[in-house]
């Protein structure tokens, strides 16, 4: 075998060089920026976005970069690493601020934008923070413009490239003009995106004749080619550079130019677009960038490299955002296998599916053991019983987040904890347990009703609007097959509407289904329920459920399994069963690789929790009590065996 023919066997795929940022997407549709009145937070900036896209896109990519020792630069490096980007060097710069851009959907045409980058941590980028080995072990090094525009950054880029120039590692340059960062406007116009500059056009032209792939829109070429006639500018690139050329045509699509410069522009191949409905065009190229770069850097075709480039940039701007926008492979080959079935890939049910999978906070891959202390109706009403002041119960739930911990450090499974937590009594709780990466679920239903109320009212939407993203919406709805019909369809349209509204506000929903007493139920009554629900197009991405037979289980794993393949799971719950009962219903679940745990509260909370509210024991006993609980259901639950 000949080394050309030789499988390049480096680690990475791809480094990104260049812009992180944190973006900030006006959510008011149509709003001039100036009348803004809240933001969505994203990861930004172009290298960053195209780092994020490729990785979840397959390959293996790195960022290189610097972010600031703060918040916002530790929120950039956990987005980036959550998608499975190498984050070893994103360099914590202790002087400077991450970047931050603010930006605005006015209308199709209309994205005003406002760059806060003024001796930002990414322009401080120093050769000091990388090395040849660094960029010899990827097969592939992308820099953005920007990082050109200052005489520190012209000069670390340039390094860069020399490194991959001597390590045989390809050279890929997108242009992303921006005529602000180059100091060209005012400050405050980050919209304008051509700005014609001799010196720019010159700056860029010293770096041309090392690049390998170089790609822009034909603004971003003209530029480059120092011409506003795009032949003339692209025959001025092709003079420098004997570099695949990729000229973004907006909508109407992409071509590919690998050698001379056709004549005129009748002779493109013209890779064409994908229609959608225009929401926000911004960022729709690091997307694009992101597809075609899975295709080239596999090998594949021009044909096949525009198809993943095209239909990236079109889902991207159909939804808000940028990097949380981009598809993973999963959602991108679900679209191109069925895109002549699917005019309207903006609508398409199943696609807005498989991308809410995509962008989940984390994967789930082991199984949760949960304390269940969501309770509101039961603990007033102990607590009542026992003479204590209803207020008490706030004290309590805290004092039963110690038990949690302290239960899963004894049982070793303290990565593996879940809670369910009101915000009636447990809001201190829920503040103290969030950002703990605890598996964490919420409660969002009227205790006890039937037909199912939501506490609060209608408006769910805008009580998840203020809950941390990691909060899990939980509701618990008493469900039965075979309910009397307006009791049944009252039960729906709120599940429908609480679905609906996670997926608006990007929660994940558990619901739990328990048949009402005392209608009658068999091995068919809760694969009967679930199998309504996802009829009614209801995908939740937990289902929480009393632990039934084994029969009913085979008929549960094969039901979900078949309807939602991405739903998590099923975890299960205690009905304040005694706890040695609880143990033998759980063994049924042995085996079942749709059983990802319990939930499970009163049976292990409750007598210890009366005596506390009634002044019989002290906060200690309380803790190791109910630990004590919890450590023997853990280990219970690790010995189940199926008989």
């Amino acid at each position: 075998m000949s080394n050309a023919s030789k499988p390049d066997l480096r680690p990475l795929d791809l480094i990104c060089l260049g812009r992180a940022a944190v973006d900030l997407y006006s959510e008011q549709v149509g709003s001039r920026l100036e009348d803004v009145s809240s933001f969505a937070k994203y990861l930004g900036g172009s290298s960053a976005n195209i780092a994020y896209g490729t990785a979840r896109l397959g390959l293996n990519t790195a960022m290189l970069t610097r972010v600031g020792d703060e918040q916002m630069g530790r929120f950039v490096r956990e987005e980036l690493a959550r998608a499975g980007v190498d984050v070893s060097h994103v360099v914590t710069d202790p002087q400077r601020l991450t970047g931050l851009v603010l930006l605005g959907l006015k209308d199709s045409d209309t994205f005003p934008l406002i760059f806060y980058r003024r001796d930002c941590a990414d322009m401080a980028l120093s050769q000091d923070d990388f090395s040849p080995e660094f960029i010899a072990s990827s097969r592939a090094l992308l820099i953005t413009g920007t990082h050109f525009s200052t005489a520190e950054t012209y000069a670390t880029s340039r390094t860069a490239m020399r490194y991959a120039r001597e390590a045989g590692t390809r050279v890929i340059l997108d242009i992303d003009y921006r005529p602000v960062l180059w100091g060209l406007t005012g400050l405050g116009d980050g919209e304008t995106r051509f700005v014609s500059s001799d010196s720019v056009t010159a700056h860029l032209q010293s770096i041309l004749p090392e690049c390998d792939l170089i790609v822009g829109t034909e603004e971003e070429v003209h530029i480059a080619g120092g011409s506003e006639d795009t032949l003339t500018a692209l025959r001025n690139i092709r003079a420098l550079t004997d570099a695949t050329l990729v000229l973004k045509l907006g909508a109407q699509g992409c071509t590919v130019l690998n050698g001379a410069i056709p004549a005129s522009e009748a002779g493109f191949e013209v890779h064409r677009g994908v229609e959608v409905e225009v929401l926000n065009v911004l960022g729709a190229g690091d997307a694009f960038m992101s597809g075609f770069l899975r295709g080239w850097l596999r090998s594949e075709n021009d044909a096949q490299c525009c198809a993943y480039a095209n239909a990236c940039g079109a889902l991207v701007v159909s939804r808000h955002g940028c990097a949380p926008a981009i598809p993973d492979a999963r959602e991108l080959d679900d679209y191109l296998a069925r895109a002549e079935q699917i005019p309207r890939p903006d609508l398409d049910e199943r696609l807005n599916r498989l991308h809410r999978v995509a962008a989940r906070r984390r994967p789930i891959q082991h199984d949760i053991y949960g304390m269940a202390f969501d309770h509101r109706k039961q603990l007033f009403d102990m607590a009542r019983d026992v003479g204590a002041d209803p207020e008490r119960i706030k004290p309590l739930k805290r004092l039963l987040v110690q038990a949690t911990e302290r239960g899963a450090e004894r049982g070793g499974v303290s990565d593996q904890i879940g809670v369910l937590i009101d915000d009636t009594y447990g809001q201190d709780a829920l503040n103290e347990v969030t950002g703990r990466s605890w598996w964490i679920g919420r409660p969002v239903e009227l205790p006890g009703s039937i037909p199912l109320e939501l506490e609060g009212g209608r408006s769910i939407g805008s009580r998840l609007k203020h809950w941390p993203i990691e909060h899990i919406v939980k509701c618990l709805v008493f469900y039965h097959p075979d309910q009397p019909v307006a009791t049944r369809l009252a039960q729906e349209r709120q599940l429908k509407e609480l679905y609906q509204a996670c997926l608006a506000s990007g929660h994940e929903l558990l619901i739990e289904v328990i048949p009402p007493v005392p209608m009658p139920s068999n091995d068919e009554t809760l694969p009967l329920a679930l199998q309504r629900f996802y009829n009614l197009g209801i995908y939740p991405d937990w289902w929480k459920l009393p632990a039934p037979s084994r029969a009913t289980w085979h008929r549960l794993e094969t039901l979900i399994n078949e309807r939602d393949p991405h739903c998590h799971g099923v975890v299960l719950l205690g009905l304040d069963a005694p706890i040695d009962e609880l143990k033998a219903a759980f063994n049924h679940s042995a085996g079942m690789a749709v059983c990802r745990g319990f939930t499970v509260g009163r049976t292990l909370f409750g007598q210890a929790s009366r005596d506390w509210l009634a002044g019989q024991i002290d906060d200690a006993t309380l803790v190791q009590r109910v630990s004590d609980n919890y450590l023997d259901l853990i280990e219970s639950w690790r010995h189940r065996v199926a008989g």
